[in-house]
This record gives C-alpha cells, structure tokens and sequence, in this order.
C-alpha cells in the first residue's frame, strides 16, 4: 500500500439505560492515535458486556435525534465541501434515508435479536438447536465522500443494532462534513460506544490495518483492494461496497422518453458521483439517435440551467473534475460523437467545478469510458440487437453494483433478473432498490462483497452463535465406546444395512 495514496486518499463506561438523561457531549479528537482508540472501545465493550434491546433502541432513538438536530449543518457542510451540493440531495439521502434505517431497526430489533430455534436431528431428540446473534466487538467504518453522512451513519445504525461499539473515519475530501459527523455523533453517544477518527491518507492506513472485530468500507474497487489487504494481516472480515459499471438497459418495448427521463435522473442525482448510477446505456440498435434526444428534453426538464442553479451538484474536487473531462476528451479523440446537454447555453468555467451532462455515441471498448467507473454526468450509450445481445455485453463485463432494467414483457423481466449476476437490480427505475430498508445492500466480486442494511446490516454485524442443548435423556452414550451390540443394532438402522 506505500505504493499509492493510502487507501483512504478516495474515501475516506457502558451505555446510559434508557431511563437515564442523555450522556454528556464528548469530544472528538482528530489528534488521537487510532489504536489507542480502538483499545478503549475495546476495554469498554468487554467491561459491558452485551447491551439490551432497551439501550441499543435508546442509542439509534439518541443519534437520531442529534443527527435530526443538525440537518442544517450537515447540507451546509457538504455544500462547502463540494462547492455546491443540492441541499434537496443531502436532505433525502444523507438525512431521511438515515433516519428510515433508524427507524425500520427500531421496529425489528427485539425480533432480530430473539433466538431463532433450528430443527435437531431426530437422532438426538429431545436435545434442541439453536442460534443466537452476539455482537461481535468493535467495528471500523471507513466512509466516502459522495454521502459522507449517510455512508457513514447507515452503516453504524446496523452496528448499533447488533450491539457493537464502532470507530469511523470519514473522508479527507469533506472536511467540514466530517467535523459535523463528529459533532453528530458525540452529542448522541459516548465516546466509549462510538469514536470518530479525522485525518489524511496516513490516518486512513493505520485505521485499514488495525484488528477491528469486522471492517466496513465503502469506495472504489481499486481502494477496496488495498483495504482487504491491509485488513488480511489480521484477519479482519470485511464487508466492500464498492461500486463498477452499472448498466440500464432499456427494452424494446419500453417508452423512449420515459426511459431516458428516469434514466438521466439517476444519473445527474449528486453530479452522477453514486455508486449506483447507471454507469453506461443499452438501447436497441437504431434508437440512439432518439434516446439522446429524450436525454436532452430530460436534463431541461430536470435542470433549465446549470451554471447557477442550486439543485445542479458540482464535482467535489478539481481532480476528479479533470478525470471527468479526460474520460471525455478520450472518449471524442477515439471516435466517439460526443453530445453535451446544455439547456440554456451556458459556459460553465472549471473553476466551478460544475459538469455538463454529457452523452458519448457510438462508443468502444478501449474507451477509457467504457473500462471504468465514470462516477460523474457522463452516460455512454451503446445499441444492442436483441436482448440476448444485451446480456451478453453485460456479463463480458465485471459483475456490477446495479442492474435496471426498463420493460413490461414478463420473459425478458426474468430473463434478466436470472442470465445477469449483480448487487441489486431495479425494474424500471434506477438507484430504488438501495433505498428499501428490507433489501440488503451490497455488490458481487468487483462491486463489493458482504450486505449491510435492515436485518442483514444486524446479521453481518452479529456472530451467528450455534447452541446446542443436551436434554436430560441422552441417547448419545450408546454411540460411545465400549461398543456393543446395541451399538451395532443402532449403526445398521442408521446407516440403512
């Protein structure tokens, strides 16, 4: 990892009983030493032990009141940090899908957490089977910069859930987001339950390699690699949300317009900066022409200008700004036709930091475009012949975060749900799945591995203990030395001779 920016450069007492006031703010210091942190939330939960129902509830109901309390702080953070961020965008995604997990777990978290019997094998009766969840410890969090509260606070309300204590690093990228992270989170929690780590890439790589009890992160493919790396020296499990190239196809029998319009939503939501977005387009062969121009009448619809307008997000540095019109400037030099969608005609300087959404037509595999996440307003558009066309361009590829699919014929509905292997898969519509609160989320090989959200998050979080109970009559000393004839009999009816 010494070779690269460190894997965070892209990312980045017990509990009061419910009855009790609310704990005192504790800070956060960015200047504490990772480890030492770790090794006191560490001491913490051992001198603990495992919290009830009733103090995990108390902790989600506490940060979401503290989070609620700051939603005015956190969209003007994250619109400094980017130097333009929707307010509308941090609202919905950073704060209510926060609060929805919060809630949903709240509702479920006594049926999550009670045992759940399982069958014994009737050999063994009246002994019975079953499985508990224990939290498993300290969790560390390593959250990006595109949602940087959401991203790092929905992943925490599962930890919460499953009774752990968490340590999380936001990104470098959003300081002033990061620093309302931490405010959110000491008014809310103790700093024994749940710590906040600030700091640069070099922070960033010794949180990678510390021996959490499971490790959370969430970034690019390529980061996600170093960061299991790092986590394998202690053997760290680790759940990936990564991200990769999420197609949409749109199907033959699907209105181009309608397409397009649902399409360009999900892709100029927060710049296009999503995990989730529709990375590239498959429309039927001879319909590009006409699927761009459903895009542009959708970007004016969505946007009439750009340039000033609060709802239109900006690239949150000039780095990525740069890769973005590099992508382009590719994609233009190899041939593609390239079709900037400007409503009201404006030029929008660098310095912004402000994007046109842009098409690229007819484009080609060496296409820097077309062999990695674009991660920005820029939609390749590919035509495909027939649907078995279109799988087929879409398995040749690394299996993606997403699918959407845009059609009504039930066949090719299921043809694409069961022929294609992705995170998750929306039916027309883009990025839906991942706000249901009782879908897991997560990828598959390059986009990611492990699931977190609604019970899932509780279980990924959870040992899923095995326990089983001798009854008082046990059968089990005839499968014992000395062995008899008893034991014979019982060997040939078991084994059927």
């Amino acid at each position: 990892m010494t070779s690269t920016p460190g894997p965070l450069a892209e990312a980045s007492a017990p509990p009061p009983e419910p009855s009790a006031p609310p704990p005192e703010p504790s800070a956060r210091s960015g200047a504490d030493d990772p480890r030492r942190v770790l090794v006191r939330l560490r001491e913490a939960f051992r001198t603990a032990g495992i919290p009830s129902a009733d103090v995990r509830i108390a902790s989600l109901e506490s940060l979401a009141q503290s989070l609620a309390r700051h939603k005015e702080a956190v969209a003007e953070a994250i619109a400094s940090d980017f130097g333009g961020r929707s307010k509308h965008e941090t609202l919905i995604v950073d704060i209510f899908t926060v609060l929805a997990a919060i809630k949903h777990a709240k509702a479920h978290l006594r049926e999550w957490m009670a045992a759940e019997h399982r069958e014994t094998s009737w050999v063994f009766l009246p002994s019975t089977c079953e499985v508990v969840r224990q939290p498993l410890g300290v969790v560390g969090i390593i959250s990006p910069w595109n949602y940087p509260v959401q991203l790092s606070l929905s992943p925490l309300v599962s930890v919460l859930a499953a009774g752990n204590r968490a340590m999380i690093k936001p990104s470098e990228l959003v300081p002033h987001t990061a620093d309302v992270i931490a405010r959110i989170v000491s008014e809310a929690l103790r700093d024994d339950q749940v710590a906040v780590v600030s700091g640069g890439a070099d922070v960033g790589e010794a949180f990678a390699r510390l021996p959490f009890d499971h490790l959370v992160f969430t970034g690019s493919t390529r980061v996600g690699k170093l960061v299991m790396r790092a986590a394998s020296e202690n053997l760290v499990p680790v759940t990936l949300e990564l991200g990769g190239k999420s197609p949409a196809v749109v199907g033959a029998d699907f209105d181009t317009r309608t397409a397009a319009a649902r399409i360009m939503a999900g892709k100029t939501f927060n710049g296009g900066q999503t995990c989730v977005a529709p990375d590239y387009a498959l429309v039927p062969a001879g319909t590009e022409q006409a699927f761009a121009e459903a895009c542009a009448a959708a970007v004016a619809q969505l946007y009439p200008t750009l340039a000033n307008n609060p709802d239109y997000t900006a690239i949150v540095s000039g780095p990525h700004y740069a890769r973005l019109r590099m992508l382009v400037d590719d994609a233009r030099a190899r041939g593609a036709r390239v079709v900037e969608l400007n409503p009201a005609g404006e030029v929008l300087e660098a310095t912004s930091r402000k994007m046109l959404p842009t098409l690229v037509l007819e484009p080609t595999g060496e296409m820097a475009c077309m062999q990695e996440e674009v991660f920005g307003p820029v939609l390749p558009v590919v035509g495909y012949n027939d649907l078995a066309d279109a799988i087929r361009y879409v398995n040749d590829r690394p299996r993606p975060l997403a699918v959407y699919y845009f059609g009504h014929d039930r066949n090719a509905i299921e043809r694409v749900l069961s022929e294609t292997v992705s995170g998750g898969v929306t039916i027309n519509e883009t990025t839906l799945h991942v706000l249901q609160d009782d879908l897991p989320f997560g990828g598959v090989g390059p986009s990611g591995m492990g699931h977190y959200h609604g019970r899932e998050g509780f279980e990924t979080f959870s040992q899923q203990k095995s326990v089983y109970r001798q009854s008082r009559i046990s059968t089990t000393a005839l499968l014992r030395p000395p062995y008899r004839k008893t034991a014979d009999r019982l060997l040939r009816f078991l084994l059927g001779s």
